[in-house]
């Protein structure tokens, strides 16, 4: 299961070399080694990237792929290399498309924590716990209801359940597949905040940002394929439930919840 890469779109902008050299250079080499050791199973951590702008939504396995930044290039050249592998050495794969990794384990072992920290509902709840003064918003301007980017949040536990569905499709001898993971709803920037607002009890500031170069307005996923394929069905699909185990784990040993 490969789940390392770079996953900053602005950054990937700003820095491509970065991106291909990690994204795809390295790949490259893990999955030359996989080939010369007989390991003949790969699932790839992919990205609902890959498709760009969105031409309608949510976001099936049929949508066009035309990646709008960098990042989504690297991830769908991995995917294309793996169709060439899988035609020329019978390596079969699973590639799940997601987008937005969010929440923490229920039982407060796990949980979400960067270095440099990106991802928006970490980065809110850093500021309702005072860790932040506040948080930015990349753009009011978007064609959406209340203006701010929509996008698809997918607890870590549904995450890993899919995982583990693919690796069990895999190992039964199934044949290569791309699969498209949402939770079946999107939420915008600001519902993020206001969500966060409600599970925590406290006020959130925010200031306004440019847009980030690269960033579509909508990003949702369908996850039809999966469901009807594999049986992943969704389990914390809840905002308020993501963002409340987020919250635990952000206030562990602090805080009482």
């Amino acid at each position: 299961m490969h789940f390392a890469s770079f996953i900053q779109v602005g950054e990937s902008v700003q820095n491509p070399d970065k991106y291909y050299q990690n994204n795809v250079a390295n790949t490259l080499v893990l999955l030359d080694a996989m080939q010369a050791h007989g390991v003949k199973n790969f699932i790839f951590s992919s990205s609902a990237a890959i498709f760009g702008e969105p031409r309608y939504t949510p976001i099936d396995e049929r949508h066009p792929q035309q990646p709008i930044n960098p990042y989504g290039r690297t991830k769908l050249i991995v995917e294309q290399v793996q169709a060439d592998y899988d035609k020329a050495y019978g390596m079969k794969s699973v590639c799940l498309r997601y987008l937005n990794a969010a929440g923490a384990d229920p039982e407060v072992q796990l949980g979400e924590r960067h270095d440099l920290e990106t991802h928006l509902i970490p980065l809110v709840l850093q500021v309702a716990s005072g860790r932040r003064k506040n948080i930015s918003v990349f753009g009011r301007d978007y064609g959406t209801p209340d203006v701010t980017c929509i996008r698809d949040y997918i607890h870590v536990q549904d995450l890993c359940s899919a995982h583990w569905l693919a690796l069990q499709s895999l190992m039964s001898g199934s044949d290569s597949q791309a699969y498209n993971l949402g939770n079946g709803n999107g939420f915008s920037v600001q519902e993020v905040i206001d969500a966060a607002e409600q599970v925590t009890g406290r006020k959130i500031a925010s200031v306004n940002s440019p847009r980030r170069e690269g960033d579509p307005a909508v990003l949702v996923a369908d996850s039809a394929l999966i469901r009807e394929r594999l049986g992943w069905t969704p389990q914390y699909s809840d905002l308020s439930t993501i963002i409340k185990y987020a919250w635990k784990w952000e206030t562990r040993g602090t805080l009482e919840i």
